[in-house]
């Protein structure tokens, strides 16, 4: 039989249990169902999957964003195990949130790079390409062997500024390692660009914060990449109003808000964060505002289906 199929054909679209609402909403905007797949915890822990349908000669994508705990990354890690001994034809990781991205070189002597490590994992497990979004730095690229489809936030958050039609718009980076990535957002937006200096003793404990540049009357809007507790944001926003600010909101595409980070954003100067569905918000804040990934990631799949370029994504605009 020499008769084409369709893209539906060649397609399994599967998803763990880190964040299945994200998967299913790629699954609408891709008209594609999602394969049936049963995952069980034992007793002890174990995790089990199984694929309750032929995957033979199959391209799976398999969505699972690696936020803690950890039994995320071992699930992905089976289900990418159990689609190879399946005879899956190719399977790409969609992992819109890369745990462990912040270990991504040794900064002090006798400690792992753990961003490495995952690459080894998934790349020893088995997957043949991983789409990401927002790389904590851009060069993890570079830990894989395989083909890195590096997406970025920007493209839901630069036209959701613009329809904003903020006047004296300033972008704040909270700390100096994210001033590339607010300086791009600056440039693109024409506007002003101030820099938070911050000091830690510990991690997630910032023990003073400064910020460069002159934010006073200004529309601050603060960009980061990663929101663990929530506490430079805070701290930053603090500053930023006793310098003057006119007002002050954050954009960011990985909210973890762990441990105390939804309160402390409540109790924040910060009147809005908009994030993505990258990962499931635990506790809802008004505060909070979620922009969808899955039509973009829908249209990541269908490009790499057909073999289409997708050069624009690989660019923060």
């Amino acid at each position: 039989m020499n008769e084409l199929l369709s893209i539906k054909d060649k397609i399994a679209l599967v998803t763990g249990r880190a964040n299945p609402k994200l998967a299913e909403n790629v699954s609408k905007n891709l008209k594609v169902p999602l394969s049936t797949v049963d995952i069980k915890t034992f007793k002890d822990g174990e995790i089990q999957v199984y694929y309750e349908e032929t995957i033979r000669g199959k391209n799976v994508f398999i969505i699972q964003p690696t936020f803690s705990p950890s039994d995320n990354i071992i699930e992905l890690l089976m289900l990418i195990d159990a689609a190879k001994r399946a005879s899956a034809a190719s399977i790409i990781a969609v992992v819109p949130y890369f745990g462990y991205a912040r270990q991504d070189r040794k900064d002090k002597a006798r400690t792992s790079i753990g961003a490495k490590l995952m690459a080894n994992l998934y790349t020893v497990a088995g997957i043949n390409r991983l789409i990401t979004m927002d790389l904590h730095q851009d060069q993890i690229q570079g830990f894989f062997e395989i083909p890195v489809d590096h997406l970025y936030s920007s493209a839901l958050f630069i036209p959701y500024i613009k329809d904003l039609n903020l006047d004296n718009l300033c972008i704040v980076s909270p700390d100096t390692g994210g001033t590339k990535r607010a300086s791009s957002y600056a440039k693109f937006l024409s506007c002003e660009l101030a820099i938070g200096y911050k000091q830690r003793s510990r991690a997630n404990e910032v023990d003073s914060l400064q910020i460069i540049g002159d934010v006073k009357d200004k529309n601050v809007i603060i960009v980061d990449d990663i929101i663990d507790t929530a506490g430079t944001l805070a701290k930053a926003a603090k500053e930023i109003k006793d310098a003057g600010a006119k007002s002050i909101m954050a954009v960011c595409p990985h909210a973890l808000l762990s441990g105390k980070g939804v309160e402390n954003l409540e109790n924040s100067y910060i009147e809005k964060l908009i994030t993505t569905d990258s990962i499931p918000l635990c506790v809802p804040s008004s505060k909070i505002e979620v922009l969808s990934t899955a039509p973009l990631l829908a249209n990541i799949i269908t490009c790499v289906m057909n073999n289409c370029s997708i050069e624009q994504h690989f660019t923060p605009f």
